[in-house]
């Protein structure tokens, strides 16, 4: 139903809004900072894990090689390479040589593993959007949609003006807004040699990577409270995550009841079966979020290939579904990889699985993680999972998100030459 996150709003005068009203971004990420708080308890889990050294998440510890041969992209595969340089050296150009110099890393620099999709600003790496001139937001925009689909650009947006809407409703637009967002650079924009840029904030962060025409856009996140826009001059965006949700429902209903049992992990969102700390304080049911970089995450639930034929092509979409951000061309050589390894990929499930429950899935393999999961109110008063807040994640396990295999690789084979 259409307004239904209104039933949830905060009294104006509530602590929860009041006290970070009017602040800046960066005074309001020294206010999250703060022991004993919420967001202070995040921070100081979370600061140590970025500065481990990189491997990939995995499932069982051990790291998988071979698993992304680097070759170049196969002819109608490309990336829009030559588009994003263009893009790239647009943004550079409308920039002083000061935050040239601030937004552009080395292309294997740890900086990639700061991002982060809480409201706080926990790491400023690169540009704060919000804080730049409109040519400056204008250019970054540009970037971003030279690189994606347009699907997968529209969706990105959409997080984006959602995050917008989010700060008009509860009148917190110094925290939350259009362009509440950073923006960074990796390696030197080129046709050839690897490089790539990240966008990052509330409930948008996309880390995107190309190499000799192959492209690798992993960690994602994405998400929306609500996932609407009733009112103002974006009004009729709504359930932007429909196909997810839709697809999962459909998959558990395909399944043999001995089967959705097997695939059912927890029957509760927030079950008593469950072990200490599944249930994180920000990232809930999600296990491969911000900073979980290196995390192990086992298999659970059951294989996709011995599901049903119906409730496999479901698999495939909702996989599809995750990677759509990807141009068409490195979309069918992303799908390619994922369907090569459907014997090893696994289906997971928390929650009820009728139409308008809520629930967490997970599709599992050694070249992909996507999660989707519902969420309890953040800025919105709600204290259990509700159906219009959402999160999603997309990782490339196995040392390819950030295409730092690809990466490796291709600096290994330039020294050899």
């Amino acid at each position: 139903m259409s307004g239904e996150f209104r039933r949830f709003l905060f009294p104006h005068d509530h602590p929860r809004v009041a006290e970070v009203r009017g602040l800046d971004p960066y005074t309001y990420g020294e206010f999250s900072r703060k022991p004993g708080t919420f967001t202070g308890g995040l921070v100081e889990g979370w600061t140590p894990l970025y500065r481990n050294e990189f491997r990939g998440v995995t499932e069982d510890g051990t790291l998988r090689e071979g698993l992304f041969p680097f070759e170049p992209a196969r002819p109608g595969e490309e990336a829009p390479v030559a588009e994003m340089v263009a893009a790239a050296h647009d943004l550079l150009t409308v920039l002083d040589d000061d935050d040239r110099e601030r937004i552009s890393h080395p292309v294997d620099a740890v900086e990639w593993q700061t991002w982060a999709n809480p409201e706080f600003m926990q790491f400023d790496t690169g540009l704060r959007l919000d804080l730049q001139p409109v040519a400056v937001r204008d250019k970054a925009l540009a970037l971003v949609a030279a690189s994606l689909s347009p699907e997968g650009y529209e969706l990105t947006h959409a997080m984006m003006l959602i995050n917008g809407f989010l700060g008009e409703v509860v009148d917190l637009p110094t925290v939350l807004n259009e362009f509440s967002y950073n923006i960074a650079l990796y390696g030197e924009p080129d046709l050839r040699a690897p490089w790539g840029w990240q966008l990052f904030g509330h409930h948008c962060a996309v880390n995107c990577l190309v190499v000799e025409g192959r492209m690798v856009v992993s960690p994602v996140f994405l998400g929306a409270e609500p996932d609407e826009i009733d009112a103002g001059p974006h009004a009729g965006l709504r359930e932007v995550f429909a196909d997810r949700i839709a697809l999962g429902t459909a998959l558990m209903a395909a399944l043999p009841a001995e089967q959705r049992a097997a695939a059912t992990v927890y029957e509760q969102m927030v079950d008593p079966a469950m072990p200490p700390g599944r249930v994180h304080p920000g990232d809930e049911r999600h296990l491969a979020g911000a900073f979980q970089d290196n995390r192990v995450i086992p298999l659970e639930g059951i294989r996709v290939v011995d599901m049903p034929a119906e409730a496999q092509a479901l698999a495939v979409r909702i996989a599809e579904s995750f990677v759509r951000l990807l141009p068409e061309g490195p979309r069918a050589a992303r799908l390619r990889e994922i369907e090569a390894h459907l014997d090893e990929t696994w289906f997971s499930w928390i929650g009820g699985s009728q139409p308008g429950d809520v629930f967490y899935y997970r599709l599992q393999s050694p070249v992909l993680i996507a999660e989707l999961d519902h969420h309890c109110g953040v800025f919105l008063d709600y204290d259990t999972p509700q159906p219009f807040h959402i999160h999603t994640v997309l990782r490339t396990p196995h040392g390819n998100d950030y295409g730092r295999s690809w990466v490796r690789q291709w600096q290994e084979r330039e020294a050899a030459s």
